[in-house]
């Protein structure tokens, strides 16, 4: 991760479905082992957020997802440097397989007022928030 004062950005999919919202384990051997998160990745050069996320979820999960619409941006510094969080509420695509981890532990899908439950990753936290606070 950069250490300028840039941040690196990175995509996150909150996958909804029937009330609840999908999150992803992470790995052993990378950073922030076993934490849960919304799955996505790093936007490449060139790339838009939404064509970034679409990306790492297929690459991820193996699935199609179609975004909704955007969750509010954040900012979080790791020991490893800051990133800019930018989630966007997604759905899967009607001819999706369902998603299976490629690269994470497990999958859940989980009702927004259990998130609290999970050990969630500090970057996640505000997308957490936002997913508790009733839409206006």
């Amino acid at each position: 991760m950069r250490q300028d004062s840039h941040p690196l950005p990175v995509v996150a999919a909150v996958v909804e479905r029937d009330g609840r919202v999908l999150l992803a384990q992470r790995p052993e051997h990378k950073h922030l082992a076993r934490k849960w998160e919304f799955p996505g990745g790093k936007v490449e050069s060139g790339e838009t957020p939404e064509a970034a996320l679409i990306r790492e979820i297929r690459e991820e999960l193996n699935c199609e997802i179609c975004v909704i619409r955007p969750l509010p941006r954040s900012t979080h510094t790791y020991d490893r440097g800051t990133i800019e969080m930018i989630p966007f509420v997604c759905r899967l695509a009607p001819d999706s397989p369902e998603p299976k981890p490629a690269e994470h532990l497990a999958l859940a899908w989980v009702r927004p007022d259990e998130l609290a439950g999970y050990d969630v990753a500090a970057a996640d936290l505000p997308v957490v928030a936002a997913l508790q606070t009733p839409v206006a």
